[in-house]
């Protein structure tokens, strides 16, 4: 009789899921928070966006030092230290006397995330199969997504009925339920579950079994021109720490998530400001066109991560390159979008599904260039980068609104991005399969 596989798996990217709602709801919502704080503390655009930017600056600097201890210390007990101390700094935040008190609160909630998606996205690479990393990552990513959905109606009635920080003392509590939970649940390896039995664990392994427990082969299935196009090669694995930092696929992959973070959290921080201050709407309104965009971007990393690994086989720089032209052509539609609240609310829409086809790639692309011990690392310089992107952008995009005083110059500079990110994805090589061990000499 075949054993039926336990696929606990699963159960763990749900926990995964969860957690990293709960991670964005804390640092998502002060987009909604912002109008409030700037009328309560008479700030300019500039400092408003230097408000949100903290946290991305915080979030930056802890990425390499958490993939470190990742690489050495234990992914269950740091993950739920992460969530408790982000829960704290959360609480905290609603109880800021000043602007300034708040940016410094913002960039402590930056250093205690900074480890959580480092240990996600390394317990989905030492949880999931190759040929199903990308599908992960996406339900992953989409957490992201349904964060801004639920945030900004609960939010804002929040804020409207007890005032803006009562947002951030209510979003606190979760975090502590779920570090408790996570502890209890996950284990850093698939073989330390007492859950998971050996027909689950040989096919998370790739022991050239299906989801039958049915024997497969595994060969690499040319897919002609688009190969050419997207440099697809045999690579050296990645085994070392200094490798991390010596591989441009590496440096290229942080560059360009540097550019497309740049466009969403600028989008995420800026578009209630946009609906309220451009489009005139009222805050209750403005709540639910907000989430427009991340409606459209959780379809779009649920999608994007499926079709990068059963349509193109695995290959991840194909949904790369199609989220960072179409976020180019989306930002030329903002520019001349009617005011209309149907045609705001769809254009968000495609711009967050487009902007999120891609999105698992970029995180899923290092664990084809390492193995499972260097990939914390990895992952660690390729989020540095990004989440530089999101300390920038806010504050550029609150600078230009100061001195031109509309959003057209802002929608023309995450253009501009999301262009230099397309140019960028090009230089990578696409991993042919599994990436190669190292010869010795």
């Amino acid at each position: 009789m075949v054993q039926k596989m336990t696929n606990y798996r699963w159960v763990v990217l749900t926990v995964i899921f969860i957690a990293y709602t709960i991670n964005f709801a804390d640092r998502s919502n002060i987009g909604i928070a912002l109008p409030f704080i700037s009328e309560e503390f008479h700030i300019t655009n500039f400092e408003a966006g230097a408000v949100a930017s903290m946290f991305f600056f915080g979030y930056a600097v802890s990425q390499i030092p958490a993939g470190y201890l990742f690489t050495k210390m234990s992914l269950r007990g740091l993950v739920s230290i992460s969530i408790i101390g982000f829960s704290i700094i959360t609480f905290l935040i609603g109880t800021a006397s000043s602007a300034s008190m708040l940016k410094w609160l913002r960039f402590g909630l930056g250093l205690t995330e900074g480890p959580c998606p480092v240990g996600l996205t390394s317990t989905i690479n030492n949880w999931f199969p190759a040929k199903e990393k990308a599908t992960a990552v996406g339900v992953y990513i989409a957490s992201t997504m349904f964060a801004p959905i639920i945030v900004p109606p609960l939010c804002v009635w929040l804020a409207t009925t007890y005032g803006w920080r009562s947002m951030f003392i209510v979003c606190a509590v979760p975090g502590f339920i779920m570090a408790a939970v996570w502890y209890w649940l996950i284990r850093e390896r698939p073989e330390q579950s007492e859950s998971v039995n050996q027909v689950e664990l040989d096919y998370i392994r790739e022991k050239n079994i299906d989801e039958n427990n049915q024997k497969i082969e595994n060969v690499f299935k040319s897919m002609g021109p688009l190969d050419r196009l997207i440099r697809v090669k045999e690579v050296v694995k990645l085994e070392k720490r200094l490798d991390v930092f010596k591989s441009w696929n590496i440096w290229g992959d942080t560059l360009a998530y540097f550019m497309m973070v740049s466009v969403l959290y600028g989008l995420m921080t800026w578009i209630p400001t946009y609906l309220v201050k451009e489009a005139g709407y009222s805050f209750t309104k403005m709540g639910f066109v907000a989430a427009a965009p991340w409606i459209g971007g959780l379809i779009g990393a649920i999608s994007g991560g499926y079709i990068s690994d059963k349509i193109f086989k695995k290959r991840r720089k194909p949904t790369m390159l199609i989220t960072a032209i179409s976020t180019v052509i989306m930002m030329i539609i903002m520019l001349n979008i009617p005011n209309s609240v149907m045609a705001v609310a769809l254009s968000l829409f495609a711009t967050g599904l487009l902007l999120n086809v891609g999105w698992p790639a970029f995180t899923a692309y290092p664990m084809g260039l390492t193995n499972q011990k260097i990939y914390p690392l990895a992952i660690s310089v390729v989020n540095t980068g990004g989440n530089l992107g999101g300390f920038f952008a806010p504050m550029i995009a609150g600078a230009l609104l100061d001195m031109y005083g509309n959003f057209n110059t802002v929608f023309m500079y995450f253009g501009v991005a999301a262009l230099i990110g397309f140019i960028l994805i090009l230089t990578l090589d696409e991993p042919m399969g599994k990436a190669v061990d190292k010869v010795s000499d």
